[in-house]
C-alpha cells in the first residue's frame, strides 16, 4: 500500500463504526435487514459523520463508535437519495475531522486507500489505484454521472472514506464489485461537498428538483430492460407494473437501456404520472404510474 503508516494513523481517529437498528415495519427491512453495520468518517468537528444512505435507511437507533473507544448516540442529519449519501450527527467533544476534497483531480492509476470498520474499535485499511472514472447505473433506480472504481477492495463495512495520499476524502465507498474483478465503487466526495450547506441546514438538497421514483428494479437483459422486482406497496406495484414486464418506452419514447430508462423517467418530477409501454408475455400495453418521492416513502 502506498499510504504511509503516519498518514493512516492520522486518519484513523476520524473513522467510525455505525451500528443501526431499523424499525420492524420499515419498507427497506426486507431488502437490507433490520440490523446493519457500516463505516463512516467525521467530516466536521461539530460531529457530522459522512456515510452511505443504505446503512442508515429507516434507522430506529444509531450507535456511532470512534476508534478511541468512545461511543455516541447518532441521529440522521441529512439524506441524499440521488447520490446515495447520508450524514449522521453525534454530540461529542475533541472530535477530529477529515477534509473533504474532490475526485476531480484523480486520474487513472492514481493510488488511493480505504479505511473501513469491522467492529466498534477495529479498522482495516486497503490500498489500490483508480481504474475507472465515469458513469455508473444500478437496478435500484440509481445512476451517477461519475463514480470511482478502484482496485482497493473494501476491507470492512460500507460507507468508509476513500482517500488520496494527502489524506483527503475523495469518495465514499459504497459497493464491492466482484463479479468480474476485485474492485470497489465509491461515490465522489464532491457529491456531498457541493451541497454541504443545504444538506446540513435542510437535511436534503432543496435546490435540486425532486425527481420521479416508481419503486422497481430494472435489469438489462438480451430481451431489453426487464422488471426483476418491485418495492412492496411502491408506486409501480400499486399501479399494475409486474415482475417480468419488459419496459419498451417511457411516455411513448423508446428506451433500449437502463440508462435510457432512468434519463426518461427523471424528466418527470415526483408526483407526476408516467406512462410505461410494456411487453407482458406476447402482449403490449401502457401502464400509467403515479410516481412518488423516494425520500418521503422511506421516511
Amino acid at each position: 500500500m502506498d499510504a504511509s503508516c503516519e498518514l493512516v494513523k492520522r486518519v484513523l481517529p476520524a473513522t467510525v463504526n455505525l451500528h443501526v437498528q431499523v424499525a420492524p415495519n420499515h419498507p427497506s427491512r426486507l431488502a437490507l435487514g433490520d440490523e446493519r453495520m457500516g463505516s463512516g468518517c467525521l467530516i466536521d468537528p461539530r460531529g457530522y459523520v459522512l456515510t452511505v444512505n443504505y446503512v442508515v435507511l429507516g434507522a430506529r437507533s444509531i450507535r456511532v463508535s470512534l476508534h478511541d473507544g468512545r461511543s455516541f448516540r447518532g441521529t440522521i442529519a441529512a439524506q441524499d437519495f440521488d447520490a446515495g449519501l447520508a450524514v449522521v450527527r453525534i454530540n461529542g467533544s475533541k472530535l477530529r475531522a477529515l477534509q473533504v476534497g474532490s475526485s476531480r483531480h484523480l486520474s487513472l492509476g492514481q493510488p488511493v486507500f480505504i479505511v473501513a470498520s469491522t467492529s466498534e474499535k477495529e479498522r482495516r485499511v486497503a490500498g489500490g489505484c483508480v481504474t475507472y472514472l465515469g458513469e455508473f447505473d444500478a437496478y435500484w433506480e440509481y445512476m451517477l454521472d461519475r463514480c470511482i472504481k478502484t482496485t482497493a477492495f473494501n476491507p470492512g463495512f460500507g460507507g468508509g472514506p476513500l482517500l488520496d495520499l494527502k489524506g483527503q476524502v475523495v469518495g465514499v465507498v459504497s459497493l464491492n464489485l466482484s463479479e468480474m474483478a476485485k474492485f470497489s465503487m465509491a461515490i465522489p466526495a464532491e457529491m456531498f461537498e457541493n451541497h454541504r450547506d443545504e444538506l446540513l441546514q435542510h437535511g436534503r438538497v432543496v435546490s435540486r428538483r425532486c425527481r420521479a421514483w416508481v419503486g422497481f428494479f430494472p435489469n438489462q437483459t438480451e430481451e431489453g430492460v426487464v422488471v426483476s422486482g418491485l418495492v412492496p406497496e411502491g408506486p409501480a406495484a400499486s399501479c399494475g407494473i409486474k415482475e417480468g414486464d419488459v419496459i419498451l418506452a417511457v411516455d411513448f419514447q423508446s428506451v433500449g437501456t437502463r440508462q435510457d430508462l432512468y434519463s426518461s423517467l427523471w424528466r418527470k418530477r415526483a408526483g407526476e404520472r408516467v406512462a410505461f409501454t410494456i411487453k407482458r408475455g406476447s402482449e403490449k400495453e401502457v401502464v400509467e404510474v403515479a410516481s412518488g418521492d423516494r425520500a418521503e416513502f422511506y421516511k
